[in-house]
C-alpha cells in the first residue's frame, strides 16, 4: 500500500493538528511533557531499563516522534541506562524530512537528537526500516504502513509499550481488539504499558487481550492516565544458547556476506575470528571495481521487490554512516537507469512506477528523451529512475567494514579450512594438516561458492561465473549514472568503467574469455547505441582486460541467511512451518546471493547479528521466512534453472 505522508498543520493556539482524522497529534498543554508523564514514567522508566543489556520498546503511533526523542534523551541522561536501547514503532502517514525539522525546532532541548534522527529518515517508502543511531547503541526500526500489518510482521519482544495514536473515537482502528492482541504477542515477560487514554473499549480491550490495567494521574488538564501489565504467560524470547555463550564467533569468508557481518557483530561487542583462505579480503566475487546497488521492483511488489528495496535504502545508509566516519569506502549514489527493453515493457514499467507509488526521489519513469539527459548521451528507450542508487566498490566495502570492527576483529588470512567440527560447545576450524585454525560457539559460513565444500551446509548452491568488462573510460565522461537494461555500465571509475556480467552456472572457467567481452559489449550496444564508436574507436573483445568472479546462486534467486538445518527431511507430522524444524546449534549461513551482494549483504549482516543477539528484527517476518535456509526443506527444489 502506497505511503501518503502527513501534512503539517497547526490548530489556532499552534498545536500539531491532523486533519484527516480531526485531532491533535499531543497535549495542548505540554507535548514533551506529556511524553514523559504518560509514556516513560507510566512505564517505569528509567528504573526499569538500568543494568539491562537491552531495552526494548514498541510503540503503536511514531507521529512526528516525539516520545521517540524523549526516550532517547532520558535514557542517555542515564548512568545506569541499559547497553543498548530499541525502539520500534508504527506510522501509516509519516512525515517528510523537511517538516520534520519544522516540528522539532519546537523543542530545542532535543536538537541534537533530532538532527542525528532526520539525517537518517527513511524514504517514504512502506515496510520496515532499520536506523542505527547514537554510534549504534540506540536503534530504531520503523514500520512505515498500518500498524495493525506492521504488528503482525514484526519480530520483537517488547519490554515496554507505548499506547498513543489520535483518540479512539477518531482512530478506532488504532485501538482495535486485534491491534491489543498483537501487542500481547510482542510483549516480553512482565511487559508494562502506558497510555494517556483510559476509555472503557481500551480498557475492556486491553483486558481480552491479557493485559491488567490501572487509572493513574494523568497530565496538564487530562485527569488520568492508564497504566498496565502483562497478566498472562508471555513467549520467552528465543536467543540461541550458543550465541550467549562469550559472544564469540567464527566468520568463514572474508568477501562482503563475511566482512558486513563481522562489522555488525563486532558494533553488539562480539569477538570475530575472520577466517579466509586467500592473503586478504575481497578477493573472489567480491573484489570487482563496480557494482550496482539498487533495488528491483515488481508490479504485485512481491518478495524480490521488497527485499531489494529493503536491501538497497538500509545499505546506502549504513554506506553514508561508515564514510561519516571517515572510512575511505569508495561509492557513489549518482543514480542508476533501468531501461526498458522495447516500446512494451516500457508500458509496463510505467504501470509498476504507478501503482507502487513511490517517493519520486526513489523512482520514477522516464521517457528516453529525459532518459538521454540523464545518462549525458543517448539510450535506447526509457525506463526506471533510481535517483538514489547507484554504484559501489565491494573491495573497499569490505576494507571499511574490517576497519569499523576495530580490536574485536582477528584476521586469518591465508588459511584454507579443511574441516568443520563441533565439538564441547564449540565450532573448530580445522586446517589441512588437521590443526585448529580458531574455535568459537557460533560459525557463519560466508565463503561463496565454497559453501558447497562443507558438509554441514546441505544447501542447493550453485556458482554462477560471472565476467565483467573492463572499459577505458575519461572522468566526467558518459554515461555519467550507471545505466541497466540485461547488463550494466558504471561510470568512470578510476579511469575504467565496468560492463557486464555475464552468468553462467556451473561454469569452472577462471580466466577471461573474448566471447564473454563480446557479449557484455553487445549488451552496452543494446543499451546505449553507438558507445565505442562515439568514443572513435571501437573495443576489441581480445584486447579488453576484465575480471571473473564465482557467485553463489539459490535456485528461487532469494539469498539463505540464518541458521542451518538439519539435513534429513522431517515426515509431514513433525515439522509444519521453519519455527519447528530442528538446527544445527550455532551454525549459520549467508549465501546464495547471486548477483545481488551488494543488494543483500549489509542488511542481511544486520538481521543475523539481530537473530544472534535477540534483537527486534530488521525484516517483517514473511521476508525473514523467505530467506530462511531451511526452506527448502520444507518443500521440494524449483525445477527451473538458476537464474540472474
Amino acid at each position: 500500500m502506497p505511503i501518503h505522508p502527513a501534512r503539517l498543520e497547526r490548530t489556532p493556539e499552534g498545536v500539531l493538528y491532523s486533519g484527516a482524522f480531526g485531532d491533535v497529534y499531543h497535549s495542548r498543554d505540554n507535548a514533551l511533557g506529556q511524553a514523559h508523564a504518560v509514556f516513560i514514567a507510566g512505564n517505569g522508566l528509567p528504573q526499569r531499563w538500568q543494568g539491562r543489556e537491552r531495552f526494548t520498546i514498541v510503540e503503536t503511533g511514531f507521529g512526528a516522534g516525539l516520545n521517540f526523542l524523549a526516550t532517547w534523551a532520558a535514557w542517555r541522561e542515564d548512568a545506569c541506562r541499559s547497553a543498548r536501547l530499541h525502539f520500534v514503532s508504527c506510522e501509516l502517514h509519516p512525515f517528510c524530512r523537511e517538516d520534520l525539522a519544522r516540528i522539532h525546532a519546537a523543542w530545542p532541548e532535543l536538537a541534537t537528537f533530532a538532527a542525528e534522527l532526520r539525517a537518517q529518515w527513511p524514504v517514504l517508502a512502506p515496510g520496515l526500516h532499520r536506523l542505527n543511531l547514537d554510534a549504534g547503541r540506540v536503534t530504531l526500526t520503523l514500520f512505515l504502513g498500518d500498524a495493525a500489518d506492521g504488528l503482525a510482521r514484526i519480530d520483537a519482544r517488547a519490554d515496554a509499550l507505548y499506547l498513543d495514536g489520535f483518540a479512539p473515537a477518531k482512530n478506532p482502528a488504532l485501538w482495535s481488539e486485534r491491534v491489543f492482541h498483537l501487542l500481547a504477542g510482542l510483549a516480553a515477560p512482565d511487559a508494562t504499558l502506558a497510555t494517556w487514554s483510559v476509555a472503557g473499549q481500551v480498557r475492556e480491550g486491553l483486558r481480552r487481550a491479557g493485559f491488567t490495567t490501572e487509572k493513574a494521574p494523568g497530565f496538564g488538564t487530562k485527569w488520568q492516565m492508564l497504566r498496565g501489565r502483562l497478566a498472562r504467560e508471555a513467549r520467552p524470547l528465543a536467543v540461541p544458547e550458543a550465541a550467549t555463550s562469550g559472544r564469540h564467533a567464527l566468520v568463514l569468508g572474508a568477501g562482503i556476506a563475511g566482512c558486513t557481518v563481522a562489522e555488525r557483530l563486532a558494533g553488539r561487542g562480539w569477538t570475530v575470528e575472520l577466517i579466509d583462505r586467500a592473503p586478504a579480503p575481497a578477493t573472489g566475487a567480491s573484489g570487482n571495481l563496480a557494482g550496482v546497488l539498487r533495488p528491483l521492483p515488481s508490479l504485485d511488489d512481491n518478495r524480490m521487490s521488497r527485499l531489494t528495496r529493503a536491501g538497497s535504502l538500509y545499505a546506502w545508509r549504513r554506506i553514508h554512516q561508515l564514510r561519516a566516519r571517515g572510512l575511505a569506502l569508495r561509492a557513489d549514489d549518482c543514480g542508476v537507469l533501468h531501461l526498458g527493453r522495447d516500446a512494451a515493457q516500457e508500458v509496463k514499467m510505467r504501470a509498476v512506477v504507478e501503482r507502487l507509488a513511490l517517493p519520486p526521489e526513489h523512482l520514477r519513469f522516464v521517457g528516453v528523451d529525459e532518459a538521454a539527459e540523464i545518462a549525458g548521451c543517448a539510450v535506447a528507450n526509457g525506463g526506471w529512475w533510481f535517483a538514489g542508487s547507484g554504484w559501489v566498490q565491494p573491495p573497499s566495502l569490505c576494507a571499511a567494514s574490517l576497519e569499523a570492527a576495530g580490536g574485536r576483529l582477528r584476521g586469518h588470512f591465508g588459511h584454507t579450512v579443511a574441516r568443520l567440527g563441533y565439538d564441547g560447545g564449540a565450532w573448530h576450524a580445522h586446517g589441512p594438516d588437521g590443526s585448529t585454525i580458531a574455535s568459537a560457539p557460533v560459525a557463519i559460513l560466508a565463503p561463496g561458492t565454497g559453501i558447497a565444500d562443507f558438509e554441514q551446509a546441505s544447501l542447493p548452491v550453485v556458482s554462477a561465473r560471472g565476467q565483467v568488462s573492463h572499459l577505458p573510460a575519461v572522468a566526467g565522461s558518459a554515461p555519467r549514472v550507471v545505466v541497466c537494461r540485461g547488463g550494466y555500465v558504471s561510470p568512470a571509475v578510476d579511469g575504467l568503467r565496468c560492463a557486464g556480467a555475464t552468468f553462467a552456472v556451473d561454469d569452472p572457467d577462471p580466466g577471461l574469455r573474448p566471447q564473454d567481452h563480446a557479449e557484455n559489449l553487445q549488451r552496452l550496444e543494446a543499451m546505449i547505441p553507438g558507445f565505442g564508436a562515439g568514443l572513435g574507436a571501437g573495443f576489441d573483445p581480445d584486447r579488453l582486460d576484465g575480471r571473473v568472479g564465482f557467485r553463489p546462486a539459490s535456485p528461487d534467486r532469494l539469498p539463505m541467511v540464518g541458521a542451518l538445518p538439519l539435513p534429513d527431511r522431517p515426515p509431514a507430522s513433525a515439522a509444519r512451518g521453519l519455527d519447528e524444524l530442528p538446527r544445527r546449534p550455532g551454525l549459520y549461513a549467508l549465501s546464495g546471493y547471486g548477483a545481488r551482494g551488494l543488494v543483500w549483504s549489509v542488511l542481511a549482516a544486520e538481521l543475523l547479528a539481530s537473530a544472534l543477539e535477540g534483537d527486534p528484527a530488521p525484516l517483517e517476518r514473511d521476508l525473514v521466512e523467505a530467506i530462511d535456509p531451511a526452506r527448502f526443506v520444507l518443500r521440494p527444489l524449483a525445477r527451473t534453472a538458476v537464474r540472474e
